[in-house]
This record gives structure tokens, C-alpha cells and sequence, in this order.
């Protein structure tokens, strides 16, 4: 058998370079060891089994998945341990919608990682808007289906029509250019809508210039491009996307009864709201005045008891009245004192002949022993005393400061002395001095 295979692998390895063109299905990978890819492609009438290996996956560009049309580039080979043929394509490039919806992908994915489809960065739209611009073809359907949904839904809506291509390679320019002129009017949300289509014919609203301009736009954009399963790039970075042109009409314009309705509700709950919080209100005031008036019959009745002591205070009643009863005081207390004092000497005078008579008993025995002791200390101090030496015939010189002269050499000719004798004094004047 290995001969075998290895037969078939030599005439297969001598067939040409093929390029095949076929639908991505059964894909696997990139293998998580390998990054080889391996899956089935396949057209109405056969399937081939298609390798692609790591180094010509990672040349692609864009990612393998099933229900691509893809255009592959390679040679048949058969893998000697199964005997298996497999299609080894050396080149893989997407093939007619494929491609177009592989770079739609691209772009999304760009735009997206740029933050134009972030929905923080979407506007909000009114919920009732007064005033619209439909930005569409005039030449189609499209309009009048908006008019009509508009009109029934609500006639208070005011609408404003712009025109554009909606489909060629020129309609992003006049669709941009349409979105600048319904921006100028300043409507509150500008409708861009279109009927159905195949792919190719919606690939207008996948152009980046035009997805740019309408994240950019000024005034909220709502989408309204073809019909459900239909998702363009316009659509994923207006601020609303709706389904169909009808459903984008719908969602600014709320139905007449509707907001008749919703008003209404509102109006019965803003009703129940008020008188609920009037209540609340009322009570809350009722609290307050009973609190305030229990607070003022406190604060009064502490002040009718405050000046109702101060009104018993005999200052207040009778102003004369403390003096009159401090006078009555000093009046009593003169009374007593002056009965008193005559009472206070009598004691005293009877204290002091009492003390007079003991004394008169006791001055005998205290005089003699004393009057012993005085004798003797008269006479010591007579013997030292200076008056009996001048008795004798001594005196004192003193200078005129007073002092004492002891000496001649103290004094000189015409100082002027006092000499104090036994008995009186006399001033000299030094006529000579003599040394002894």
C-alpha cells in the first residue's frame, strides 16, 4: 500500500499550479500548535479538502471563515500517511461579495477600535421631536413612506426633505453634502434612510468618509438604510439604527395617542404627586405649629413666673421700704449701743478698782526687792556716768560736727568748739594748739 500511495503521490505531484475559486466551509484553525488551517471548499457540484499553511495564512490579510468565496492559488498533494488528496494552496484572496464584506469587516473593525461606534460617544435623541430632515432619494418610495408614517403617527411633527444618491460610487459625496445642508437647518434629528438592496447596491454606506461625516454631524442622525438583516457601517456609528425607513420615521415620532396617553398618566401621577407632597407639606406645618406653640407657652409661662418673682420683690412694690427697714435697723442698733455703753464702762470701772485694790495689796512685796536692785543699779551707773566726771571739774570738747575732740592734733587755729562742763555749756574758738 505504501507503494501505492507513494505512486499517486508522484503523478499527483506532477499536475500544474490550479487556481480555484469555491465557498469556505468546515473551517478549523489556525491549529493552536501549528497555525496550519484546514477546512473544505466547495461550489454546486464537488468539495476539495484545502490546506493552508502558518506562512501563507499570516500573508492573508483578512480571517477564513465559513461561507466565504475565496480564490485559492496552489497544487494537489497527498499526505503519505492517510493517502489523503488535499488542495495545499499557496495563495488565498477573497473572491467577489466575499471580498467586499471582508473589507466592510476591516473597516468596522478600524472605525470601531477608533471609538466612532462607542455608544458613549452617541447622542441622545428627543423623545418627541418637532422637527425633522429626511435625508433620501426624492426619486423613490422612500419618502412618501416617511410622510405617511409621520402624518399618522404624529401631524405635529414637522418635516424637512433633503435629496441624494443612495446608491453608486457617487453617493457618499452628495449624501455627505445632503447632511451638511439638513445640519444647517437645525432640525432635532435628521432621518437618512433608504429602501432595500442587494449588498453591492448598500456599499455606498460603507464608506468611511461618509461614516466620518455622520459621526461628526451636528445634529443627532438616525438610520434607516434598507431592511432587517441589512447592517451597513452608516448604521453602526449613527446614533440610531433603525431597520427599515418606516421604523426609523416611527422612533422620532411617537404616536399622537400615545403621547396623548403618556401625558395624561403623567398628568394623573403629577397629580397624585402634588397632593402627596402637600400632605406631607401639611402635616410637616401642622408639627411645626404645634411644636412652635407648645415652645411659645413654655417660653411665656417661664416668663410670667420670671416677673411674677420679680414683681414680689418689695423693691419693686414699695421702693421707701428697704430704707425704712434700714433705718429701723440703725435705730435698734443705736439703742443698744448706747444702752450698752454706759453698761460696758460700769463693768470695766469695777474691773479696774478691783485690779487696783489687788495691786495695792501686792505692791509691798513687789516694790522691795526691786527697789534693792534699783538702788544698787543708780549706783553703778553714777560711778559710770560722764555727769559725774565732769562734776568733779572735767569737760567735754566737741568740734563743730559734734565729735568728741580727744586730741590737739585734731584741731586747728580758729576751729570753733563746744565745751560741755559740770554744769552748762560754752563755745571756744582755738586761738593755738600745743603737742603734749
Amino acid at each position: 500500500m505504501s507503494d501505492a500511495v507513494a505512486l499517486a503521490k508522484g503523478a499527483v505531484s506532477s499536475w500544474p499550479t490550479l487556481v480555484v475559486n469555491g465557498e469556505v466551509s468546515g473551517f478549523r484553525g489556525p491549529n493552536a500548535r501549528s497555525g496550519h488551517c484546514y477546512f473544505e471548499v466547495k461550489d454546486d457540484g464537488a468539495s476539495m479538502s484545502v490546506i493552508v499553511w502558518r506562512g501563507t495564512a499570516a500573508k492573508m490579510g483578512f480571517q477564513l471563515r465559513d461561507g466565504l468565496a475565496v480564490q485559492l492559488t496552489g497544487k494537489f498533494d497527498v499526505y503519505q500517511a492517510s493517502g489523503r488528496l488535499s488542495f495545499v494552496a499557496s495563495r488565498v484572496e477573497a473572491a467577489g461579495e466575499g471580498l467586499l464584506r471582508q473589507q466592510v469587516a476591516e473597516l468596522a473593525r478600524r472605525l470601531e477600535r477608533e471609538g466612532l461606534m462607542d455608544p458613549a460617544r452617541k447622542r441622545r435623541i428627543p423623545a418627541f421631536c418637532s422637527r425633522v430632515c429626511v435625508v433620501t432619494s426624492l426619486s423613490g418610495s422612500v419618502i412618501e413612506d416617511v410622510r405617511r408614517t409621520l402624518a399618522r403617527r404624529n401631524p405635529l411633527v414637522e418635516i424637512d426633505v433633503v435629496g441624494c444618491s443612495v446608491q453608486g460610487a457617487d453617493a457618499p459625496a452628495t449624501i455627505m453634502r445632503a447632511l451638511g445642508v439638513a445640519a444647517a437647518s437645525r432640525p432635532e434629528a435628521i432621518l437618512l434612510v433608504r429602501g432595500g438592496g442587494s449588498f453591492e447596491d448598500l456599499m455606498c454606506f460603507n464608506d468611511e468618509a461618509l461614516a466620518r461625516a455622520i459621526a461628526a454631524c451636528p445634529v443627532p442622525v438616525v438610520t434607516g438604510i434598507g431592511h432587517e438583516p441589512d447592517t451597513t457601517i452608516a448604521d453602526m456609528v449613527a446614533d440610531r439604527r433603525a431597520s427599515t425607513p418606516t421604523a426609523a420615521a416611527e422612533s422620532v415620532a411617537p404616536a399622537i395617542d400615545e403621547v396623548e396617553r403618556q401625558m395624561l398618566q403623567r398628568q394623573v401621577r403629577l397629580g397624585r404627586a402634588v397632593s402627596a407632597a402637600v400632605a406631607v407639606r401639611s402635616q410637616r406645618v401642622e408639627a411645626l405649629a404645634r411644636a412652635m406653640g407648645a415652645a411659645a407657652e413654655s417660653q411665656l409661662s417661664r416668663r410670667r413666673v420670671a416677673l411674677e418673682a420679680l414683681g414680689s420683690r418689695t423693691c419693686l412694690r414699695d421702693p421707701l421700704a428697704p430704707l425704712l427697714a434700714r433705718r429701723a435697723d440703725l435705730d435698734q442698733t443705736a439703742e443698744r449701743l448706747h444702752d450698752a455703753i454706759p453698761r460696758s464702762l460700769a463693768r470695766r470701772g469695777e474691773a479696774l478698782a478691783a485690779s487696783a485694790a489687788r495691786l495695792s495689796e501686792l505692791a509691798p512685796r513687789l516694790t522691795r526687792p526691786a527697789e534693792g536692785a534699783l538702788a544698787r543699779l543708780a549706783a553703778s551707773l553714777e560711778a559710770l556716768s560722764p555727769l559725774a566726771v565732769l562734776a568733779r571739774g572735767y569737760a567735754i570738747a566737741r568740734d563743730a560736727q559734734g565729735r568728741v575732740v580727744r586730741s590737739a592734733g585734731d584741731l586747728s587755729v580758729g576751729d570753733e568748739l563746744r565745751v560741755t562742763l559740770g554744769s552748762g555749756e560754752l563755745e571756744a574758738t582755738v586761738s593755738a594748739t600745743h603737742d603734749e
